[in-house]
């Protein structure tokens, strides 16, 4: 039944009834009306949004755009639609393609997507992805990257929820009904109305206002037609002076809320970070492979040549068969190489799609100028030790060091000092030792007494049965209610449960203080492990140039050497093979030097990354300055 059904109009020239009425439809305007799914959702979104803002600019000392809002047309649909490719069902395109059910309740959200902006990327035709585009594009569609947002939003809205706590929060309930006395009096029909109304405040410091104000309307729709309405209305105050009092310990959840806010925020500029460093990773992994990939078909081509010349020079006796068959052996042993080559290189790129977000079976291809860029980079070997050294002279042997570093190769204490001073996980890490030690006094209130004000008064009538309708109406005088003062002391006998959470406490923050401390080695090892990483790489960079160089140098000699008879098809296939070899290592090492430039970015948490996705790499002089 709805709170409006069952109420007796009054008869005409009754005015009685009337002043209940009134009054209730006066309360019921003071509440708002009740929350559609699309007010509840606008609302959530734009304190969580506020709150974000907020926090960013706090912590980060700017604002970025934020949105949890899935973008209008994504890549992965265009694919999917434009390539035809097989899906599961409407939510492989995207939850806007779901067909909403008929309970549904907000068919607004649906329908509503932020305006798409114009990529470049269609879906029609296969695509060529560069660096910059993997990024943008892991941004917009990882499913990784859009659950880590709706992480940080999730905790804006807890937040939130702390807040209420602190808010006056208001009630209401409305009701009506009709009651039949078959034992007193079976005729006698009564339709007793009320409406019951209340808020309470609840105070930094502990202190618990309520106030609350019911309506009621008793009348009799048989006999006497009577009726009367009363109204009643009540207040407590609850003030806490040892036990749960104080802005400390009251408002501990809500400061804990806001500052979960901030290590969200951190949390997610991490993530950007590390994300962004995988992406250059598995794009440069996979270009790799598929340098090696062209590599092992040309080796295979040219075995293949090669077991060719060998077969005429047996023809023409010049070579004995078993050297024909090494490098036919050889031939083979290419090919299977080549084929392992082409099956890695499509299984990293299936799974680099899939880090984007994207369908492994999409057309798409990586740009291959990308790490011919950096191979292009790498500067020029020296010349290997001449032939004309001294046989006896002394043999130095040089450890690789920071002679030829590059721009992104700082000192390690310089490195280190960075990484302690802008690391956010850190930071994080930090203020957990500070939370704990909140929480260890918190946990120490909870051992001391209860002692507690409370103070309440009630002023006017209730109206609420058959037998109410033949009283009067209710009187609402300040000076005919009851009022009542109490003082409550609980004292601290029993506190085993409030003891251990004490003592866990502590040992919380010990725990909170090692993981400072574990933390701050991981990030000195990682950062110093980059390091090695940066020196190692560009030493085998180096080694593997001039393995190239030599490798080149004596397929040509041998090959000639053969020609004359003067070498055996053994040299010359040891030669191609080192060959081979040397050009796979040096474009691994290429790699590997690039993306430890990355890595140590992303440990000193100086690499900047955009809402796009896009990112901007530190300037090597602030390296060399200590970020000064």
């Amino acid at each position: 039944m709805k709170a409006s059904e069952g109420i007796a109009r009054p008869a005409e020239g009754d005015r009685r009834a009337r002043p209940a009425i009134l009054v209730a439809l006066a309360a019921t305007a003071l509440f708002p009306a009740c929350q559609t799914p699309f007010e509840a959702r606008r609302r959530a979104d734009e304190f969580a949004y506020e709150v974000i803002e907020k926090a960013q600019r706090g912590a980060l000392g700017r604002a970025e755009p934020f949105t949890i809002e899935a973008p209008a047309d994504t890549l992965r649909r265009r694919l999917l639609l434009g390539q035809d490719l097989p899906r599961v069902g409407p939510a492989s395109l995207g939850s806007k393609d779901v067909q909403p059910i008929e309970e549904w309740p907000d068919p607004s959200y649906l329908a509503s997507r932020p305006a798409a902006e114009a990529q470049p990327w269609a879906g029609d035709k296969p695509l060529v992805l560069g660096l910059l585009d993997a990024l943008q594009i892991g941004a917009r569609n990882s499913r990784e990257y859009q659950t880590q947002k709706e992480r940080v939003f999730q905790v804006a809205l807890g937040l939130d929820l702390e807040r209420n706590a602190f808010r006056n929060t208001w009630a209401g309930l409305l009701s009506s009904g009709v009651e039949w006395d078959t034992l007193a009096d079976p005729t006698t029909t009564t339709v007793p109305s009320s409406g019951d109304f209340g808020v309470f405040q609840r105070l930094k410091n502990g202190t618990l206002l309520t106030l609350n104000l019911a309506v009621d309307l008793a009348r009799l729709l048989t006999g006497a037609d009577k009726s009367s309405y009363g109204v009643l209305g009540d207040a407590t105050i609850s003030i806490p002076l040892l036990r749960g009092s104080g802005a400390f310990v009251v408002a501990e959840p809500l400061r804990q809320a806001e500052r979960e806010v901030v290590y969200a925020i951190y949390a997610f500029e991490r993530f950007k970070r590390v994300f962004a460093v995988q992406i250059a990773t598995d794009y440069y992994g996979v270009l790799q492979l598929l340098r090696e990939v062209e590599n092992q078909e040309e080796n295979y081509r040219w075995l293949a040549g090669a077991t060719r010349r060998a077969q005429r020079m047996v023809e023409a006796q010049r070579l004995e068969r078993i050297q024909k068959d090494q490098t036919q052996q050889d031939e083979l042993d290419a090919r299977d190489a080549w084929v392992q080559a082409i099956t890695a290189y499509e299984r990293a790129l299936d799974r680099f799609k899939q880090l984007l977000g994207l369908p492994a079976d999409a057309a798409i291809t990586l740009d291959r100028t990308e790490l011919e860029a950096l191979m292009a980079a790498v500067p020029a070997p020296e010349e290997v030790e001449p032939e004309h050294a001294a046989a006896d002279a002394p043999v130095v042997v040089v450890p690789p060091g920071r002679e030829g570093a590059g721009p992104l190769e700082p000192e390690p204490g310089v490195a280190v000092a960075l990484a302690v001073e802008n690391r956010l996980d850190l930071r994080v890490a930090v203020g957990r030792v500070l939370d704990s030690q909140r929480k260890s006094a918190v946990a120490a209130d909870r051992l001391r007494a209860d002692l507690t004000l409370l103070g309440s008064g009630t002023v006017g009538e209730r109206r609420s049965s058959a037998a109410d309708a033949a009283l009067p109406d209710g009187d609402f005088r300040l000076n005919q209610g009851q009022y009542s003062a109490l003082a409550f002391l609980n004292l601290p006998l029993e506190r085993t449960a409030e003891r251990n959470v004490y003592r866990n406490s502590l040992i919380a923050f010990e725990q909170a203080v090692r993981a400072v401390q574990e933390l701050e080695d991981l990030v000195k090892f990682q950062v110093r492990d980059d390091l090695r990483l940066l020196l190692e790489a560009r030493d085998r960079r180096r080694v593997q140039a001039l393995s190239l160089r030599l490798a080149e140098r004596r397929v040509d000699s041998t090959s000639r050497l053969l020609e004359v008879g003067r070498a055996s098809a053994r040299d010359v296939l040891e030669s191609q093979k080192d060959l081979v070899d040397a050009k796979n290592r040096l474009a691994l090492e290429v790699v590997r030097y690039r993306v430890a430039e990355l890595s140590l970015q992303r440990d000193l948490d100086l690499l900047q990354v955009d809402p796009t996705g896009r990112w901007k790499e530190v300037d090597p002089k602030a390296l060399r300055a200590g970020g000064k």
